[in-house]
């Protein structure tokens, strides 16, 4: 029972706010990070639509008739249905349907199948459970190494898929059955830029190069690339689930942090690690302080403190045992003006949030101070 009491209330996660940028399996990493405690931010940073223009298809089509892969995996059935109703439109349809007669067909589940079937051809295998994860986990155990593999695309890449598969020695042949454009409704890529912008986030996850070009595309046509860059260089974690996806960011000079299997359960697991590790932990006044991004933890209780209380809360941990004066103190409040009085205002909320008063103590006529533990006055004397 001891241990029982003794567990965690919150998740690794707890305090900590990520964005999402992914179009496609946005729901599934949102509540894979949120069953660890972390808030979400909800951003497609791509919308995807059939091609308009079909070249790309095309010269797909024709490549994959002329020389044969060894395994062609179809991913959505409405995906399927039109790469071979193009086909047709072009006068390849018989010879492509050949094609993946002759090569080993899987397909992503039951749909997939159908769809598959409805064409006259069999597939070599289809996993119940519909889970890309799960065709991943076939190819590799075949081994892929020196074997061609064409990939219909469904929209945004599939997260690590693609990666995994090139990393283990296969040529990946890509259908694009589907273009990616920039989002219809750009409100919700703006609020996730001016949140990183506000330090309102922790970290940023790409699931796609054209996601991660298509943020930092945005963030340049508001005039903020330079801006939004530094963030990421300091204050913001951005976080991909593969090599490929880190490209866009990587070619700016942005180091990302990347899982060793490009998948969306290692990508969060990391994250899991990573963020509570970027935590600054304190101890003060007999208690240990660590501050997450929207959250204290003192002595491993979770204190949700709102973002004045935040912003005053940083500023006195830069300096640990230090005084600081309003005035500083009131130049780290967002949006407060001149009006000193708003310090004591947001100091008093903080008081309140983080349950223990004494932690921030008052200089009469000077300002506050975080009321470091003696023992650790030295280690930050020279901070």
């Amino acid at each position: 029972m001891h241990d029982e009491q003794q567990r965690p209330e919150h998740g690794p996660l707890s305090g900590f706010t990520v964005g999402v940028t992914a179009a496609r399996r946005a729901d599934e990493l949102g509540a894979l990070l949120q069953r660890r405690g972390a808030a979400v931010v909800h951003a497609p940073a791509l919308r995807i639509v059939p091609l308009a223009d079909d070249g790309e298809l095309l010269t797909a089509t024709k490549e994959l008739v002329d020389n044969a892969p060894d395994v062609v995996v179809a991913t959505t059935a409405i995906g399927f249905r039109g790469w071979v109703e193009a086909a047709d439109g072009w006068g390849l349809g018989e010879e492509l349907l050949e094609r993946l007669r002759s090569v080993e067909l899987l397909a992503r589940g039951p749909k997939v199948k159908g769809a598959v079937r409805a064409q006259g051809l069999t597939e070599e295998w289809s996993p119940s459970s519909e889970s890309m994860a799960e065709v991943l986990d076939r190819l590799l155990e075949e081994g892929v190494d020196g074997r061609r593999i064409a990939v219909q695309l469904h929209g945004e890449p599939l997260p690590g898929f693609v990666e995994s598969l090139r990393a283990a020695g296969a040529e990946v042949v890509l259908v694009p059955v589907y273009r990616w454009m920039p989002p219809e409704d750009i409100g919700p890529v703006d609020r996730l830029l001016d949140a990183a912008l506000t330090r309102g986030l922790d970290a940023i996850t790409f699931t796609s190069a054209p996601a991660a070009a298509s943020l930092l595309s945005r963030a340049e046509e508001r005039g903020l690339r330079a801006e939004f860059l530094a963030t990421l260089h300091h204050d913001v974690l951005p976080a991909c689930v593969g090599p490929v996806t880190a490209l866009p960011l990587q070619a700016l000079g942005i180091d990302t942090v990347q899982p060793e299997r490009f998948r969306l359960g290692p990508l969060v697991q990391l994250l899991c690690q990573e963020l509570p590790g970027r935590a600054r932990v304190l101890p003060v006044a007999g208690r240990q302080v660590e501050i997450r991004g929207h959250a204290v933890l003192v002595d491993g209780s979770l204190r949700p403190v709102p973002p004045a209380g935040m912003s005053l809360l940083r500023a006195l941990a830069r300096r640990p045992g230090w005084v600081v004066a309003r005035a500083e103190l009131l130049r780290a409040l967002p949006g407060s003006g001149r009006d000193e009085h708003a310090v004591e205002t947001a100091m008093a909320r903080l008081r309140t949030a983080l349950g223990t008063p004494k932690l921030i103590q008052t200089v009469v006529k000077r300002g506050y101070r975080l009321a470091l533990d003696p023992a650790a006055d030295a280690k930050y004397a020279d901070a």
